[in-house]
């Protein structure tokens, strides 16, 4: 029989046979004694108790028994009913990082156990094996499924506390000029010739550009309108969803050279009706990737890119954007963009671009009369 439990505010400590010293913490909600574990010393549990009852008055402390379940298994029910995740592509991926790179190694161990040391460890092991963006899109994953795990009390702090763990480095694309878009809409064929075109010139994505239908262009506008995206899944189906985001539900303005060929396009290429999707095969079926990626790739090693994606026509159409001129917050709202971070990355400036600034500052100098520069006692225009 243990010694007698000496009672303390919001809890209490007892010896036990071993000599080893039991703390219990009484839990607000339920009002029950909760251990926290055993100490070898009175002192130890004197220490322990006093720490829960501080982490109690503020409000932080999380009865040890609601840390118990697995990683893997709070990871797999918050991605099987976490309502944000509506894309199907999407869950895929984090599904994937889930079984390839999160449950295989730390998957096991109970949340409630899980220290920033063990946090940084599996990081710097997942960054040695993976790529850069794999191993920033998992910790990415995890460190979300751990605020939840904070926001349902079964941990006070969420470890993931790596500094950039979680962004990925975009390496700078390469860009096709337009003499080569022109190449490539001939290349692929005139079924395809808007496709690559449009990619170019309106910026949108492969998906966006799969859903299109008759109803999402209006040339008396001159805009089309994005409101959904096809993605293929991993067993080869396509599905139609949503954009992911607010931003992504967008109508982007038609360059008016282009308003023809989409007229042309429509007359002899689309299927048929309102809800006719712009982009089919020859016997009417929905744009897929794979079978565009051959296409694609025929025609980039036919002018001799073979380092160009097909992605990267929207990020030929985003710079081009960008040298007009195009404020962050139009690019954002052009791309479908709810961050500022991709806008800001086709700000860099080009030698043309600079040019055309020089030459707009001239233009100001000339409209200014500033034509009698100072002259510094050499000769020579000083400013």
């Amino acid at each position: 029989m243990g010694k007698r439990a000496r009672r303390q505010t919001g809890g209490n400590i007892r010896q036990l046979p071993s000599g080893r010293w039991q703390v219990r913490v009484r839990e607000a909600a339920t009002n029950r004694l909760v251990s926290l574990g055993t100490y070898p010393t009175k002192a130890d549990a004197d220490a322990a108790l006093r720490h829960a009852g501080v982490d109690q008055d503020r409000g932080a402390w999380v009865p040890p028994d609601r840390g118990t379940v697995k990683l893997a298994d709070y990871a797999r029910d918050w991605l099987d009913s976490n309502p944000r995740i509506r894309s199907p592509r999407t869950r895929e991926r984090y599904d994937g990082l889930l079984r390839v790179h999160i449950a295989p190694s730390i998957g096991q161990a109970p949340i409630g156990k899980l220290t920033p040391s063990a946090v940084r460890r599996w990081h710097t092991d997942l960054a040695a094996d993976a790529s850069p963006d794999t191993a920033a899109k998992a910790y990415r994953m995890l460190r979300a499924v751990l605020n939840t795990a904070v926001k349902d009390e079964l941990i006070v702090r969420n470890p993931c506390r790596l500094d950039g763990a979680g962004q990925e480095q975009a390496d700078e694309r390469p860009l096709a000029t337009v003499a080569e878009v022109n190449e490539l809409a001939e290349l692929v064929g005139n079924r395809w010739r808007l496709l690559v075109l449009m990619a170019a010139w309106t910026s949108l994505r492969f998906g966006e550009l799969a859903a299109l239908t008759r109803a999402d262009v209006d040339l008396m506008r001159g805009v089309v309108r994005v409101t959904k995206n096809r993605q293929r899944l991993a067993d080869g189906t396509s599905v139609v969803v949503p954009p992911k985001s607010a931003a992504g539900r967008r109508t982007v303005a038609i360059p008016p050279p282009l308003v023809p060929a989409i007229e042309h396009h429509l007359d002899t290429w689309a299927a048929e009706g309102t809800d006719g999707l712009l982009f089919v095969g020859p016997k009417g079926a929905p744009l897929d990737r794979s079978h565009w990626n051959r296409r694609w790739r025929k025609a980039r090693a036919a002018i001799g890119r073979d380092d160009l994606r097909f992605h990267d026509l929207r990020h030929t159409g985003n710079t081009l954007a960008a040298a007009t001129g195009a404020s962050t917050k139009e690019l954002m709202t052009r791309m479908g963009h709810s961050s500022m971070a991709a806008a800001l990355r086709y700000q860099h400036a080009t030698d043309d671009r600079d040019r055309a600034i020089a030459d707009a500052l001239g233009e100001v100098m000339a409209s200014a009369s500033v034509q009698k520069l100072p002259v510094s006692p050499t000769g020579t225009t000083g400013l």
